[in-house]
């Protein structure tokens, strides 16, 4: 613990946007405002992209009112970025700190950002530059380590979890065999959230692929054909991720010209490859008159305003608070981790743990949750019902 810094703050927000980013946002402003040693507190337009061009929203004196409705508000205010920097990238960040007085730096992001935030930090111990720097987590997949759960998955599994009711009833109505993609490079947390669209015994998703596990396509096919000969009908959740038994994306195979970002990952969410390949190889082995459609989510996951997930909200803007309380206390570094205490009542607690602890590592489902490669046990539910709360109430014949 060391003397509260008298400087400026950087606020950034990175990558995928999601339903409630902007509550973290405001979470940091509100702790922020609360030291007379923090100057100005800067937003970072595009983050860090923002900082290298010396291009900042000056948040310091935005009333309240305004601040609530933007944190209401999905997706980043403040725009966001998929620059990973490297070295000489993070050099540049670390230069416009020094010339703006910067003395706080705060990036709202995954596993990326976290690491962001590492080489920042180091670069201000090795030049003797006082700089607290702390990540602050999010993202829809649920992939950061030492977290329970990462603000936006709640409000994104809320989002998969009725879309697939609707889906469902849809199906029941007018059966045929249906494939949704769901987001998920490497982790299933999102896909297996359509677990929670049954109320019923018979209904869907019938089947669920994570890509914790290989997808077999002869597995695939017989699966769905055991449900549909069983059902009448089939809807199929299935995660934009999986891979065969070589770890090889099913997407990247389908694809001539391979797209990928600027962290070397494969364009995933972006296509509909994924969803009409299955469709092909279901008509061409089950048969051709079969009624097979397929839907791809896609980025409709990370920013609906309709299905907000109040403990997300809630969550989001405390871990940020807890970011900025701890960095004003003169704590230099860290990332700020949601930790379940218990599931009933529904309780949580936020822990500072060292920012190398999440850089660069992505958690995943646990295997313990999947069935048979191609399903979700219901003990899921006991994990996830708290984090999005109520689902509306539907009644069939």
């Amino acid at each position: 613990m060391t003397k509260t810094l008298a400087g400026n703050a950087v606020i950034g927000q990175s990558g995928g946007p999601t339903a409630v980013i902007n509550q973290s946002l405001v979470g940091c402003i509100e702790g922020l405002r609360g030291c007379d040693a923090v100057g100005k507190i800067l937003g970072a337009h595009h983050a860090v992209r923002g900082i290298v061009n010396n291009d900042f929203i000056d948040l310091t004196d935005i009333p309240q009112d305004r601040l609530d409705r933007i944190a209401n508000t999905p997706s980043s205010g403040l725009g966001s970025s998929r620059d990973k920097p490297d070295q000489a990238y993070c050099k540049k960040i670390f230069d416009r700190f020094a010339e703006n007085d910067v003395r706080y730096f705060f990036y709202i992001g995954g596993n990326d950002s976290s690491d962001t935030a590492r080489i920042v930090n180091e670069m201000a111990r090795q030049d003797g530059y006082e700089l607290r720097a702390f990540h602050i987590p999010k993202t829809i997949d649920n992939d950061l380590e030492c977290n329970d759960h990462t603000p936006g998955f709640p409000s994104a599994a809320r989002f998969v979890a009725q879309a697939f009711m609707g889906d469902q009833l849809d199906n029941a109505a007018l059966p045929g065999i249906k494939l949704d993609i769901i987001m998920g490079r490497h982790a299933g947390f999102l896909t297996a959230a359509s677990m929670m669209a049954r109320t019923r015994d018979g209904d869907g998703p019938h089947l669920i692929y994570v890509p914790e596990v290989a997808f077999d396509l002869d597995k695939f096919t017989a699966d769905v054909d055991r449900v549909y000969a069983k059902h009448g009908r089939c809807i199929v959740a299935i995660s934009e991720g999986i891979h065969d038994s070589s770890g090889e994306s099913i997407t990247a195979k389908l694809a001539e010209n391979v797209e990928t970002d600027a962290h070397g990952n494969v364009q995933l969410s972006g296509t509909g490859a994924l969803g009409d390949y299955l469709v092909a190889l279901v008509k061409e082995r089950l048969g051709e008159k079969l009624r097979v459609r397929a839907d791809t989510f896609g980025y409709l996951q990370r920013s609906f305003a309709g299905c907000l997930s109040e403990v997300d909200q809630r969550e989001a803007r405390a871990s940020a608070r807890v970011a900025a309380d701890l960095a004003v206390q003169g704590v230099e570094n860290g990332s700020i981790a949601i930790q379940r205490v218990s599931d009933s009542p529904y309780e949580v607690k936020y822990e500072r743990v060292e920012l190398s602890d999440v850089a660069g590592k992505t958690r995943t489902l646990p295997l313990e949750y999947i069935v048979d490669d191609c399903d979700i046990d219901p003990s899921f539910r006991t994990y996830l019902a708290p984090l999005i709360g109520e689902l509306p109430t539907i009644e069939q014949f």
